[in-house]
């Protein structure tokens, strides 16, 4: 309940969790709403949102319906979102658990790896991995995240190294509690609060890569994503802008209900503001 009072306190957080749960009710009755396959032909192409009863948001140049790839794209972004950000964050948290709590030559090396990592721009690095391997859903999921963990392993640890010589820690290795056990069940579930605020911001920035990823035809052209309408849309922008306009807006709400949901977290998880 005291969780519950400090989220609900900031309006801003009621409202990204208002929009968050329409983007989720919208990917649950995609298949209801719209059975067929979102990417196959549905009608005249480019006609424009409310013209007609049938396309409610309108069509694109290849006249798909482009409310069906709205409902169906909601899945596919936030499929994206939740898997970079499960890989972004399992890496940070190995990686800076490791680096806090050995300190010394293992903080050195695991840190010099991490900063050799943020040398380089994450996209321009995305951009080289999804060349490699590949534009498949799969490798742009774990591409993603593997250009994201830098960041959440330097927030873990920086946590792990105000943790590790506190007196809970001392008593585990007094009763010779094993080094994995004292990382994984006894400091980690203490600095996990402000890595579940992050991933909201991983998870906003993963959403945001792969629409730019799909907007230079780099994404899997065989799903119904926001990132891969809107690049569709970009030869008819001066005409038909509203065939890149929509997605664009259901991309800039979502990462924004995602934003103020992680803004609501930290004011009910972070302990200087339960004080107040």
């Amino acid at each position: 309940m005291a969780f519950l009072r400090l989220y609900v306190r900031n309006p801003g957080a009621v409202i990204g969790l208002v929009l968050l749960a329409l983007v989720l009710a919208m990917a649950a009755s995609a298949d209801m709403l719209y059975p067929r396959d979102p990417l196959s032909l549905a009608g005249r192409p480019l006609q424009w949102p409310f013209a007609t009863d049938r396309f409610l948001l309108g069509t694109d140049a290849s006249g798909r319906d482009i409310a069906a790839q709205i409902f169906h794209g909601a899945r596919i972004s936030l499929l994206i979102g939740f898997v970079a950000t499960l890989v972004a964050i399992a890496l940070g948290i190995v990686v800076g658990a490791v680096a806090g709590y050995y300190g010394g030559w293992v903080d050195n090396l695991l840190m010099r790896i991490t900063e050799a990592f943020q040398t380089v721009p994450n996209f321009l690095l995305l951009l080289v991995l999804v060349a490699v391997f590949g534009s498949g859903l799969t490798t742009v999921m774990l591409a993603i995240g593997l250009v994201s963990w830098p960041a959440p392993a330097r927030l873990t640890r920086a946590e792990f190294l105000s943790l590790r010589n506190r007196e809970f820690v001392q008593a585990c290795r007094t009763i010779g509690l094993r080094d994995g056990a004292i990382i994984f069940r006894e400091i980690l579930p203490n600095a996990m609060p402000p890595l579940i605020v992050y991933a909201s911001v991983v998870m906003a920035l993963a959403i945001l890569m792969e629409s730019a990823l799909a907007f230079l035809n780099l994404s899997d052209p065989n799903v119904a994503s926001w990132g891969n309408l809107i690049g569709h849309g970009r030869g008819v922008l001066r005409t038909q802008w509203y065939v890149s306009a929509i997605p664009g807006v259901a991309i800039l709400l979502t990462v924004l209900a995602v934003s103020l949901v992680g803004q609501g977290l930290n004011d009910a998880l972070n302990p200087r503001l339960r004080s107040r």
